[in-house]
């Protein structure tokens, strides 16, 4: 069967977008078409040119006898700053606030519509990183840690707070919560992260940074390099942060439990667009 040149493309496209930061051999394409290459190469090159008029990602392609094309998804700033403004008008609802000054935000990493773009948005922050995994802690982060593995390409290394007969051999270390001040244990099996990988840890909610700081001290009995920490919300109102370093999509501010007040603005991320 001898497919048209707009068919090869949108069968292409579709193929590109399914597998974001995988090298696809140009050899995949000729053999599927059973086109030539030079036919194949000027297909990748449309689309190349059309994803950067469009700013629909970034099309890199790699020459030589193991050269291929990479789709790159990315968000440009406009569409960070626009997702950003949609998730502060989003937690300003009143009945949000929990006891203890966290907000309720179970629906909002249930909605996987505003879950992968804020996974797009995480992701382009760090794809220039070398990465090997995308770490969080079990539960709420474990949706989110998903979204921007997908993008990244990624596996996610789910860390638990109990352990599990099925989770095998397992590394265990005690921290101190950061708001809490309670010991408390975090938990992840030997076979779940080689060794000497780089990863990048997610997670929903950051107040005074215990958990996450746990997370960093546990990815170093693996020997494990932290590439970098992102949350969705962070408190802002904290004396002693125990994470300096991190990117956060939204921060929380003047809360009064008592009256059911909050403030809910845009985070740091952005700076990484810069």
């Amino acid at each position: 069967m001898r497919f048209k040149r707009s068919e090869r493309i949108v069968y292409m496209t579709q193929y590109l977008l399914k597998h974001p930061n995988e090298l696809v051999p140009l050899t995949y394409f000729v053999n599927h078409f059973g086109q030539a290459k030079s036919s194949i190469s000027e297909d990748i090159q449309i689309i190349k040119e059309t994803f950067t008029a469009e700013r629909l990602g970034i099309i890199e392609t790699t020459a030589g006898a193991s050269g291929g094309v990479t789709y790159r998804p990315k968000m440009y700033v406009e569409e960070a700053r626009e997702l950003i403004e949609k998730l502060c008008e989003l937690l300003k609802e009143k009945e949000r606030l929990l006891p203890g000054g966290y907000l309720f935000m179970s629906d909002l990493v249930g909605n996987p519509k505003l879950l992968n773009q804020v996974g797009e948005l995480i992701a382009t922050m760090y794809m220039d990183e070398e990465l090997d995994a995308v770490v969080t802690i079990a539960t709420k982060g474990i949706s989110l840690a998903n979204a921007v593995a997908k993008v990244l390409n990624l596996p996610v290394v789910v860390i638990r707070k109990d352990n599990k007969v099925t989770e095998g051999s397992t590394v265990s270390i005690n921290y101190v919560s950061g708001s809490s001040r309670k010991i408390e244990t975090m938990v992840l099996s030997k076979r779940t992260l080689p060794e000497y990988s780089n990863v990048l840890i997610v997670d929903d909610f950051m107040r005074a940074g215990g958990s996450i700081n746990g997370v960093i001290n546990l990815m170093n009995e693996f020997k494990a390099t932290v590439k970098g920490v992102s949350v969705l919300v962070e408190s802002k109102e904290v004396k002693h942060r125990l994470i300096e370093d991190y990117t956060s999509l939204v921060r929380l501010s003047d809360v009064d439990e008592y009256n059911q007040q909050f403030s809910v603005e845009e985070g740091n991320c952005l700076k990484r667009f810069n």
